[in-house]
């Protein structure tokens, strides 16, 4: 019998512990990784010394000695203020040469290309892996990783990208982020669909639990009726994902069909859908809270 070779224990920093970094912080340490985290609200990552991660006051701290950095931040802006702004405080001024930074926040592809030439020209590698399947994913290590970057620099995360979830090499820098403009425009197209269906059907005299039931298995079933249709018929729209990100990410669709010269009617229509959510305060309720927004557009409750 060949005998295995143990994964390395690696020096990770993880900038941004809140909802999806907090429990991927954890899945990294529960690998056997050495975590050290950062988060703009430092109580948020003082909840993982608890797990035996080292806590810092600055990204430059967690990152100093670094094998990878993981960013998962709140949108382009912030993940490039965090990487080399912040004065002395920014991750840059930490990294040694040759780190990789595996940004899996959820950002703009020309903001992913844009951070990649900027660490390219310090020494350091750059991946952009936005991710789905929500806190629950994180939470399990479930989550789809859509990696976009150079081929080798995949293949050497793979020990960082393993205990969060499945990833896939999709494309040079900027692909794993327009992959998961895809990814967002169909959740928040489908979460519309299954939303006006439903409420459809209760609007006509149908009880939507057992709507939800019946076509369960057909050609409509999804991830989406499984699961957002579910918080639908219960009414339970705590925030897994909110409707503020959502919103974010089809403005960041948009945005870059614009660049590349590409209409896109369907996303533009429900871009102002989730928008005219929040504008209406449902912004901190979970995306399938768009249901909140059409049901009030029809009197109902």
């Amino acid at each position: 019998m060949t005998p295995t070779t143990p994964n390395p224990r690696l020096r990770i920093a993880v900038l941004g512990c809140g909802l999806m970094g907090l429990p991927m912080a954890r899945r990294l340490l529960a690998a056997g990784h050495e975590v050290h985290a950062w988060n703009r609200t430092r109580a948020k990552a003082d909840v993982l010394s608890a797990d035996g991660a080292y806590v810092h006051d600055t990204p430059r701290q967690a990152c100093i000695k670094a094998d990878y950095i993981v960013s998962m931040l709140e949108n382009g802006s912030v993940v490039g203020e965090v990487l080399f702004g912040m004065g002395q405080d920014g991750a840059i001024h930490g990294m040694c040469q040759g780190t990789l930074v595996v940004d899996m926040a959820s950002i703009q592809p020309r903001e992913a290309r844009d951070h990649a030439a900027r660490l390219s020209e310090r020494g350091m590698r750059h991946l952009d892996a936005p991710v789905s399947g929500g806190t629950v994913g994180a939470e399990a290590g479930t989550l789809a990783i859509m990696v976009g970057g150079k081929a080798e620099d995949y293949e050497a995360a793979q020990p960082l990208l393993a205990p969060l979830g499945r990833a896939t090499h999709v494309g040079p820098h900027g692909a794993g982020q327009l992959t998961k403009l895809a990814n967002q425009m169909i959740v928040g197209i489908s979460i519309g669909a299954v939303a006006e269906a439903l409420l459809l059907c209760a609007k006509g005299g149908a009880d939507p639990a057992k709507v939800r039931e019946a076509i369960t298995g057909g050609f409509a079933d999804s991830r989406i009726l499984q699961l957002h249709g579910q918080r639908m018929v219960e009414r339970d729209f705590a925030a897994r994902g909110k409707m503020t990100v959502q919103l974010k990410d089809m403005r960041n669709a948009l945005a870059t069909a614009a660049e590349v010269g590409f209409d896109a009617p369907i996303t533009q229509l429900f871009e102002q859908l989730y928008a005219d959510g929040v504008k209406h305060g449902l912004g901190e309720l979970d995306h399938s809270g768009l249901f909140v927004e059409l049901a009030s557009r029809n009197a109902m409750q």
